[in-house]
């Protein structure tokens, strides 16, 4: 391995402790995941994020097979598929995943969106049959992603699992701290997709100021105040020397007046740059 460096781990409601850092493999094509996977674990990633609806698992699981690491030293994320929301094909599809990874269970399964206005799907339903998989052992963990504070509430109140994790969007122009606060107030940790807001605030001078002063890329920062933030994040890219560059996280910090310069960047709801769960149907 390339990498030696040891990558912190936040600890989850359900007593489990989750890589900080990840690999995310969204929207790199199937027959180039396998690759670029293997690349991520070489540089020391241990934390890889997948979904059915990415295409891709099977290049996830291959990476893993063929690397020199155990199964239990990588933490794999997957997420439930929007067009499934019957119990029965909820089921069949978390069977295909564990098929497609190569793996008798998944460390964290997610219900990927609530969509909450779309015709026949309940997200309640859908996390009810995730709580199964939790206690038969297949998920070792289960979370939501893209859910809203009015969402978790009501699995608060109709359901027995508190999720470990909500993958939302987060970064410097999206602080999206309603939701945030809410999970952390319920012990529910955050994840941060879109991190650095699909490259948007990469030349913001305000980041580019400091990443000039600290001698690292915006991206770094951005990484970096992640991290600092307790958030779990999960950068993409192909490039070799931006994986391993996503990967230089943690032999230098932010001062409290970096941190603060960079979360005063939030833009609400105007720095959303994905749907808005309220209002998401699927996209299929």
């Amino acid at each position: 391995m390339t990498q030696t460096t040891q990558v912190p781990t936040i600890t989850l409601n359900d007593g489990r402790e989750i890589p900080q850092l990840g690999f995310g493999v969204f929207q790199i094509p199937p027959e180039n995941t396998a690759e670029a996977t293997a690349l991520a674990l070489e540089v020391g990633y241990r934390h890889i994020d997948t979904a059915e609806m990415y295409g891709n698992e099977q290049g996830v699981g291959d990476a893993v097979r063929d690397s020199a690491l155990d199964r239990d030293d990588i933490w794999i994320t997957s997420k439930l598929a929007n067009p499934k929301s019957e119990p029965q094909e909820i089921r069949a599809a978390f069977e295909e995943t564990l098929q497609k990874l190569g793996s008798d269970s998944v460390d964290l399964f997610l219900i990927h969106w609530p969509l909450p206005t779309r015709a026949g799907s309940d997200f309640v339903t859908r996390w009810k049959v995730l709580e199964e998989f939790r206690a038969d052992g297949r998920a070792r963990s289960i979370g939501v992603s893209n859910f809203e504070v009015a969402h978790l509430e009501r699995l608060a109140a109709e359901c027995e699992v508190v999720p470990a994790v909500n993958q939302i969007e987060v970064h410097p122009y999206f602080l999206n701290d309603e939701v945030r606060t809410y999970g952390e107030s319920h012990g529910i940790a955050t994840e941060a997709w879109s991190p650095i807001a699909q490259g948007g605030v990469l030349d913001d001078p305000v980041i580019t100021e400091i990443a000039e002063r600290l001698e690292r890329t915006a991206a770094q920062i951005v990484l970096r105040w992640h991290i600092q933030r307790d958030s779990i994040v999960f950068p993409k890219s192909v490039t070799p020397a931006r994986v391993r560059e996503n990967f230089e996280l943690f032999d230098f910090e932010l001062s409290g007046a970096e941190m603060d310069a960079i979360t005063g960047l939030d833009r609400g709801e105007a720095g959303r740059t994905g749907p808005n769960p309220n209002r998401f149907t699927g996209g299929d």
